[in-house]
């Protein structure tokens, strides 16, 4: 596997919006979901998803931040994201990475209640793609 700059996976990862988010339960079980990061893809290293704060996926990143995020893209594209996970509750952080499709989701915007925004902070990045792979390291 090659080493790759941050750069040029952002490139392959420019479309990519649905992820599968694992976290580990409090059973020590793997929990996954897909989630949107809401067209927010413009790559630098960290990730975006709002949910509520009474998911189990919140309460899973206050017990162990360390995640995995999974992309599938086009033309056989495969990424995989582990990093560090934290639950943001700043109305700013919400306003800086909200879009208007999320009203269909959070009827209040910014303003619902136990809005929280998740931030994965990538440690690892690595990806295939047919015979191309290659690995950045933060």
């Amino acid at each position: 596997m090659s080493n790759s700059s941050l750069e040029s996976i952002a490139r392959k990862m420019r479309h990519l919006d649905i992820a599968t988010f694992t976290t580990l339960t409090d059973g020590g079980a793997l929990g996954s979901r897909p989630m949107s990061n809401n067209g927010d893809v413009e790559y630098d290293g960290n990730s975006y998803y709002f949910t509520h704060e009474s998911t189990r996926m919140v309460r899973d990143i206050a017990r162990n931040p360390q995640v995995s995020l999974g992309f599938e893209g086009m033309d056989g594209l495969h990424i995989a994201v582990t990093g560090k996970a934290e639950v943001i509750q700043d109305k700013a952080a919400f306003e800086a990475h909200w879009v208007p499709d999320l009203d269909n989701w959070f009827d209040q915007g910014v303003d619902t209640p136990g809005l929280v925004l998740l931030k994965v902070k990538a440690q690892r990045v690595k990806y295939w793609q047919g015979e191309e792979d290659g690995e950045w390291v933060a």
